[in-house]
């Protein structure tokens, strides 16, 4: 099967501290992103914004919690809450992370990395099909940033996301900004990371601000995207053409129209690249 990729332009992540404005009026974006778990109660005020949101714009579920790399079975009451958000809001896109963070029936509140080893792929591409299947539609696995990484590991995270997206038919939300923070923590070309992921299979993309701690980056989310992200982002560009981008910013997060500012630049910058000399607008 191939990727359902909806054509969806540019779009910014609903969070709260913008509700007002969402409910005045129609945002001048093409599109949301809203955190899937943050909108899962039956009812309530937040439910209420995301149906009203979705009336104006689409909506893709961005999840953090399903754990998709467990060793411990998926949570049968986050999969039918999940399929029940899914029911009521209809969204573009449902997506999540590549990454683990259940253990014992805990829930550690962190993306955690996996080994990137067979043994993890074909546990996690069953996994994904389970949650495919029970959702009637396909998900979207986002590249985590990186901090450490198992010695046991015998793929490349960008071999392990491609060959998942295969054999799980599922797809991939590439993040840019993780993809950058990654190579500087861990120590490889973010080129090969770009070129290796399928282009058929990337959904949509992230793009973020990060903070640099010293030693590491920190994908922290609380700042415009840096000028590195944007080269990276103008590289895959050259690759895909067309393809929806989302700004996130989590913490520290600014007044909305600073937000939009920068989800308009990713829009400029798309053009600008789209009609360079010698490429084709896709």
């Amino acid at each position: 099967m191939s990727l359902a990729r909806p054509a969806l332009g540019h779009g910014i992540g609903l969070r709260t501290r913008h509700f007002p404005e969402f409910l005045a009026e129609r945002t001048p974006v093409d599109w949301v992103e809203a955190l899937s778990e943050n909108f899962m109660a039956a009812g309530g005020r937040p439910l209420d914004v995301l149906a009203k949101v979705r009336r104006d714009v689409p909506v893709v579920l961005h999840g953090v919690s399903l754990s998709i790399g467990s060793v411990e079975p998926l949570s049968e009451r986050y999969l039918s809450d999940l399929e029940r958000l899914v029911r009521r809001i209809e969204p573009a896109l449902v997506s999540d992370h590549l990454c683990w963070g259940t253990h014992r029936g805990q829930y550690v509140h962190d993306l955690l990395p996996l080994p990137l080893t067979e043994e993890a792929l074909d546990h996690v591409a069953a996994r994904v099909r389970q949650v495919q299947d029970r959702l009637g539609r396909q998900l979207l696995l986002e590249n985590p940033s990186g901090y450490i990484a198992f010695r046991d590991s015998t793929l490349s995270e960008w071999e392990f996301l491609a060959e998942l997206s295969r054999r799980a038919d599922c797809g991939v939300l590439l993040d840019v900004n993780n993809i950058y923070v990654s190579s500087r923590n861990l120590g490889f070309d973010p080129v090969d990371y770009l070129e290796g992921i399928p282009a058929e299979r990337i959904g949509y993309v992230h793009l973020a601000g990060h903070t640099d701690k010293g030693r590491f980056l920190l994908d922290s989310h609380a700042a415009p995207v840096p000028e590195e992200v944007w080269a990276l982002h103008r590289l895959l560009l050259r690759r895909l053409g067309r393809v929806s981008t989302l700004v996130e910013w989590d913490d520290e997060v600014p007044p909305l129209d600073e937000l939009v500012a920068q989800s308009h630049k990713a829009a400029e910058i798309e053009a600008e690249v789209l009609e360079e000399p010698g490429r084709l607008a896709s």
